[in-house]
């Protein structure tokens, strides 16, 4: 039986394996299909402290599992299909059938941005196709970038995207928005903003190069299709947090994200933690997610000490 297993391996994942190597309890990592979450297929990462010139996200992402498996932590490939939390040991079956146990679970599998389905998008994710516009943006300075999406969060990044682009254009299958109207109003008011709404997306266009160069739309409004140019286009429609293999092992929200004690990383399950974007619905970045590891690497080591021994159910 296992001190700890940690879930994924974004950067709050192996923040937290690193903490526990170092803290002599042998973690065992799950990698799960992406092995270093989000970052893995981002390029060039300038937000993260520590490098001032800035460093590829697969590069990041490796480095920090080479830390972790410096001090003595285990990695595995494999994705764990369900979860026992009811009793102890806790129980988590891998895909195959394979069952380990732990004193403590520390789940950090991050949340999934949701993509249009549409040609040319996947090929140019992080070469003109993004999904944060706080991760990307400065890369598109002086630039013009669509943003697809009609809710509070694709007007809020459609603002903060003027402060690098000539020009931002919202793309929206509808003729309305789904945001909140103070949200609409102040995005309304910025005069680089365009608005191409009651449109369709059908098709990331680029040029003989591979270089983007807009987005195809269909016009709802008369059926014809049109090509609105840019040169990055921005997904801002939502993200999944990756907890349907949980079923209901740890309390959620509506949308999934796992639900923790304020201020800490506990979730209802004892013993059981919750790191990164699958318990962030509103920061979603590497340093933040980072932070959030460390928390629950501590939060853990204390449990198993036996600092945290009463009902945390009562406490959500």
């Amino acid at each position: 039986m296992y001190k700890s297993i940690v879930i994924g391996t974004g950067p709050s994942g192996l923040t937290a394996a690193i903490y526990l190597a170092r803290a002599n309890l042998n973690p065992l990592v799950i990698e799960g299909v992406q092995p270093g979450g989000q970052l893995t297929t981002t390029t060039e990462v300038e937000n993260f402290p520590g490098f001032p010139e800035g460093i590829l996200g697969p590069e990041l992402m490796e480095r920090m599992r080479k830390q972790a498996e410096r001090f003595g932590a285990e990695f595995r490939n494999g994705w764990v299909e369900k979860v026992d939390f009811s009793n102890k040991p806790l129980k988590l079956t891998l895909e195959g059938g394979e069952e380990l146990t732990a004193e403590t679970v520390i789940v950090s599998t991050g949340a999934s941005a949701k993509y249009l389905g549409i040609p040319g998008e996947q090929d140019n994710v992080g070469r003109g196709v993004s999904t944060c516009a706080t991760c990307d943006g400065f890369f598109f300075r002086g630039k013009r970038i669509i943003i697809v999406g009609g809710g509070d969060s694709a007007m809020e990044e459609a603002g903060f995207l003027t402060r690098f682009a000539t020009s931002v254009t919202v793309v929206h299958r509808r003729d309305e928005l789904r945001a909140s109207k103070i949200m609409q109003e102040r995005v309304r008011k910025n005069e680089k903003v365009k608005w191409a709404l009651n449109r369709l997306p059908l098709e990331v266009a680029t040029d003989a190069g591979g270089a983007v160069i807009g987005l195809k739309v269909r016009n709802n409004a008369n059926g014809q299709e049109e090509l609105i140019e840019a040169e990055g286009v921005f997904v801002a429609i939502g993200h999944t947090p990756n907890t349907k293999f949980l079923e209901g092992a740890v309390k959620t929200d509506e949308q999934g994200y796992i639900i923790v004690a304020p201020g800490t990383t506990r979730t209802s399950s004892p013993g059981v933690f919750a790191c990164g974007d699958v318990q962030d619905t509103h920061y979603r970045q590497a340093i933040t997610a980072a932070g959030s590891g460390c928390m629950a690497a501590m939060d853990c080591e204390k449990y198993l000490e036996g600092d945290m021994v009463h009902d945390w159910s009562k406490m959500l």
